[in-house]
């Protein structure tokens, strides 16, 4: 069954999933801990439509190209079609709602490739590489300043981040995007991953929080 866009109360969204859009290395202890530089500037790139899945009822992982790693990310679904860098009001409009996801890495691969100066799509952009909660309407939230992202695996928490702690905040980030490329109703905005990320193994047990607003459990399957 193809994804379809949800919100928490299971209404089906009445847009087809487009690409996803992710900031990397968005929180500077998350570049420290892979030993990555911090950015001077946003760092962009795109998940296809194709690659993304439901968190409830579970998900599988390749498990024949290496170490699969858990990213926890706040998403931001689009709703509205926003160009030609839109001012914060004009972003905030057009957001539809929100919720926690998983940004998912094949870590080998992405290293072997990023050694010898290649794009890494292919270790981010695998089916299945972007797991994705119901979305809670965009009403819900008031401060996207401080919107908390939780993961807990096998009931230990391992990453706890604050949009609070972006280098580059939602509504900003979004209109920079905006000014380089078009997002279209059904776009989702992956905003980057707090530090604690880590391999994922068949078996483990999620709690994928979007702290005070939603949660999943899922697991590896």
């Amino acid at each position: 069954m193809s994804y379809q866009h949800r919100y928490l109360d299971g209404t089906t969204i009445h847009f087809p999933i487009g690409k996803v859009v992710c900031v990397g290395r968005n929180y500077a202890e998350h570049a420290k801990e892979l030993n990555n530089p911090v950015p001077t500037e946003p760092l962009l790139f795109i998940k296809p439509g194709s690659c993304v899945v439901e968190a409830e009822g579970g998900f599988s992982i390749p498990t024949d190209r290496g170490g699969v790693h858990y990213e926890a990310e706040i998403a931001v679904l689009i709703g509205k079609p926003l160009s030609r860098k839109p001012n914060e009001e004009e972003v905030l409009d057009a957001i539809s709602g929100f919720a926690p996801a998983l940004d998912l890495t094949l870590r080998d691969v992405q290293a072997k490739l990023k050694e010898k100066g290649y794009p890494w799509e292919v270790a981010k952009s695998f089916d299945g590489a972007c797991v994705l909660a119901p979305f809670v309407s965009s009403d819900a939230v008031s401060d996207l300043t401080d919107i908390g992202i939780r993961l807990s695996i096998n009931g230990e928490v391992r990453q706890d981040g604050s949009s609070a702690s972006m280098l580059n905040p939602i509504l900003p980030i979004i209109a920079h995007i905006a000014g380089h490329f078009s997002l279209q109703p059904g776009d989702v905005i992956l905003t980057g991953t707090p530090a604690g990320v880590g391999p994922l193994n068949p078996g483990d047990e999620l709690l994928l929080e979007l702290v005070g607003h939603s949660s999943v459990v899922t697991r590896v399957l």
